[in-house]
């Protein structure tokens, strides 16, 4: 029975409720002053508040997309394995179609007619970074008198720890981008959906960490390659753009704004502008002053070249903490002379995925309109 599972969220619901009526009927009967009576108070009101919490938890999982399953909810899923191709009887390939699956809502469920979305494993040839992720391919890429056109694409990242089936389902990116495409509102991308969680259970918070993971060359170089080698994008300089609420929202626009020369624009969502320090991330920077510095985006702005890239940023007046910081950080961003800022300032909104999916329709139509195709 998997974490995310109707069945488990149904079965804690239901215990808490049961636990409920039972301590309400027997509560009479343990109204004495005995160790006994008062043991079993104890116990029942444990009880009920536990299954409640486990109810709640769950639901809020589901809402959310926090963890994928019990392992990763435990921190038990940290291996970094390596994809073999047993088929081919040979080392696999740095993407493998592991499967896939229409997108919601497309009629006939063809791909010609809705798109499609393959879940595929990852392996970064030079950081050997192995990750899961979803492949967005809009209807246009099956069109049979379209088989030579080559299309912009985009990264797009969930927050910490976060799921890449929670931008599928929950943030619908997929459907989302069909739609605007349909009405004409952006022209028809790739979309790669993961999470930059790609060394769990740790946040690396896309930082080349001295001795560890080297997340940001996975995202810089390994990835747009993989990707390149087994779909039609396009090659054109400014074909690529990143995407991420939260912490993934920090990574889009750190990778936009080191690497300029691969994301031509960077969106995020929700995003903070500094890398934080704390037991989810262990130590990233192990004293280099630089690394440290150049993960904090208004001192990256302050003390390094303006890169040649566009930027999105989004935050609520109501609801969102980093509105202050966003509203300095465009700022500084429109005192350059090479790097374009642009915002999207909700009156109100909260840290959650009701707030992203408002934020994602004009999002994904900025971020096509600076990218190349074809």
């Amino acid at each position: 029975m998997g974490l995310t599972s109707n069945t488990a969220l149904l079965l804690a619901v239901l215990s808490a409720v049961l636990l409920f009526v039972g301590t309400v009927w027997q509560w009479p009967r343990l109204a004495g002053r005995g160790w006994r009576a008062v043991s079993g108070r104890v116990g029942l009101l444990f009880a009920t508040q536990l299954a409640l919490f486990a109810a709640v938890g769950l639901a809020a999982n589901q809402a959310f997309g926090f963890y994928a399953s019990w392992a990763d909810l435990f921190g038990q899923e940290d291996d970094q394995g390596v994809v073999v191709d047993h088929a081919g009887g040979g080392p696999a390939g740095p993407l493998q179609v592991v499967d896939t699956r229409r997108v919601t809502g497309g009629g006939s469920g063809r791909p010609r007619f809705g798109g499609q979305i393959q879940q595929v494993a990852i392996t970064g040839r030079t950081t050997r970074i192995a990750t899961p992720a979803y492949v967005y391919l809009p209807p246009e890429y099956f069109d049979p008198g379209q088989r030579t056109r080559r299309f912009p694409a985009a990264v797009v990242l969930t927050g910490y720890p976060g799921t890449a089936q929670a931008l599928v389902d929950k943030l619908k990116y997929p459907h989302t981008a069909r739609e605007l495409a349909a009405d004409g509102r952006m022209q028809p991308m790739i979309l790669v959906m993961l999470r930059p969680t790609v060394a769990p259970p740790r946040d690396t918070e896309c930082v080349d960490v001295p001795g560890g993971p080297q997340t940001e060359s996975f995202f810089a170089k390994d990835l747009p390659d993989a990707v390149a080698a087994q779909y039609r994008v396009s090659e054109k300089p400014g074909s690529w753009g990143i995407i991420g609420n939260s912490t993934g929202g920090y990574c889009a626009l750190k990778l936009a704004m080191h690497h300029p020369e691969v994301y031509a624009a960077g969106a995020g969502l929700s995003a903070y502008y500094k890398a934080p320090t704390d037991p989810t991330t262990g130590d990233l920077f192990h004293d280099d002053d630089t690394l440290r510095n150049e993960a904090d985006l208004r001192w990256f702005v302050k003390h390094r070249p303006a890169p040649d890239t566009s930027l999105l940023v989004t935050s609520s007046k109501v609801g969102e903490s980093n509105y202050k910081a966003t509203l300095k950080f465009i700022d500084q961003v429109k005192a350059t002379s090479r790097t374009r800022i642009s915002s999207i300032i909700l009156e109100s909104g909260g840290h959650n995925f009701n707030t992203w999916r408002r934020e994602i329709p004009p999002t994904l139509e900025w971020i096509s309109g600076r990218l190349s195709g074809r």
